[in-house]
Order: C-alpha cells, then structure tokens, then sequence
C-alpha cells in the first residue's frame, strides 16, 4: 500500500492514473466493477432520490415484498457496497482514492459509473486515510440518505454501510491475502470513526463481522438472516 504525504496532505491524481487503478481493481468482480467515462454519458444519471426509489421498488418486485423500507434498505445496502468496493480497493492496492461525488446509475440497474475520472494520493497516516476514504464512499452515500423516499432508521443505514465496508474488505483480502495487514488497520479504523462507530465488530481474521442492526432481507418472502446480523444464531 502506498501512502503519500506524512503530513496528512493529499495530491491530485491524473485521471489516466485514476482510470488505471479503477481497471484494476474492477478485475475483482462483483461491486469492485466501476466503469468510468469522460463526461457525462447518456442512458444513466446522477444518484438521484427518484433514481433509487426506482431501484428500491425493483427489489420489492424482485423478492415479492410489500413493505417499502425492505427494498429501500437492501438497495441501499446494495449501493453502499458499489461505493465502498472501488474506493477501498484503490487505496490499499494503488494508493489512490477516487473522487466519487460524481458517481452515477450506469443505464437502468444497480450497476454504477464514474463521470470525470478524478483522485488523490492516500495520506500516509492510517487515520488521515480513513477519512478521505470514508468521505468518498460513507459520505456519498449519506447525501443520497438525504432524500430516501421513506424514512429509515439511521443505525440500520449506518449498518447498512459497516456491513459493506467489511465485505468489500474480506473479499479484497481472499483476492490480495498480502495486503492483510494494512487492510484490517484501515477497515478496524474506518469501522472506529464517524458514524460507523458502534455498528458492529470484527470477528475473526477473515474480517469476518457481526453487524448490531439488521437489512431487514428476513422479512422478505421465504428470506433469511445474512451472516453478519445481530439475529443470526
């Protein structure tokens, strides 16, 4: 992991740079994919409150469930680890933290691009990179928190984000086991700031995780408790 500046500062990226480094990472599969494009491109959108409500009644048709929070808190969760995944990834593996407050819908799924390619190089302190890379991901996904389309407990989004984060964490260390050591002190301090403090555990060297809220996915139609829930046995 290449951290920059000891001071705590950080230095812009070039977008080929950033481009790069997001490629990479998109190699992982899964919520690491962000495609990026030069400007805006037509068939997507910003994340809008009218985009997710879209996504959130998809999920609800998906799983047969009629109560609007279930849908809501399993798109969100779904988002959270579409931000989390790429940003995390850049900046243990690269250096790189990408600037996602122009992250958008890429057409009409769940699936997210990246308009304008920007970054920064990682701080060298553990805790100055928590922040910048919470900023990026937490802090995306706490404006669009903003205009939800019906209310939601704050902890379970707050959950919501945690258990993305430390998923988004144990799937890079299955795929890069030699970044253990960075890895679990950035995600232990992520998981110690802001608004995730409090929302849950590390339970083994896995990054394994018991979260202390729930998505609320046992209430769909024959659905279940996810590993991580405080209900799960």
């Amino acid at each position: 992991m290449r951290y920059r500046h000891r001071d705590g500062r950080t230095s812009d990226v070039p977008a080929d740079e950033v481009v790069e480094a997001l490629r990479d990472v998109a190699l992982l599969g899964g919520f690491f994919a962000l495609d990026t494009v030069v400007g805006p491109a037509p068939g997507g959108g910003r994340l809008t409150r009218e985009g997710f409500a879209a996504r959130a009644r998809t999920v609800n048709e998906r799983y047969g469930a009629a109560e609007a929070r279930i849908g809501v808190s399993i798109a969100h969760l779904g988002l959270a680890a579409r931000l989390w995944s790429p940003v995390l990834a850049c900046a243990v593996v690269h250096g790189i933290v990408p600037v996602m407050t122009t992250a958008e819908w890429a057409g009409d799924g769940s699936a997210l691009r990246l308009a304008g390619p920007r970054g920064s190089r990682a701080p060298c302190s553990v805790s100055s990179l928590a922040d910048a890379v919470a900023a990026q991901a937490d802090g995306v996904l706490q404006r669009l928190e903003g205009r939800l389309p019906v209310r939601m407990a704050p902890r379970l989004l707050a959950g919501n984000s945690a258990s993305a984060l430390v998923g988004s964490a144990a799937q890079l260390l299955r795929s890069r086991p030699g970044l253990r050591a960075p890895l679990t002190e950035l995600t232990r301090e992520l998981l110690e700031a802001g608004r995730l403090r409090g929302t849950g555990r590390i339970t083994g060297p896995g990054l394994t995780f018991r979260r202390r809220s729930c998505c609320l996915y046992y209430r769909v139609p024959n659905g279940s408790k996810c590993g991580d829930c405080c209900l799960a046995r």
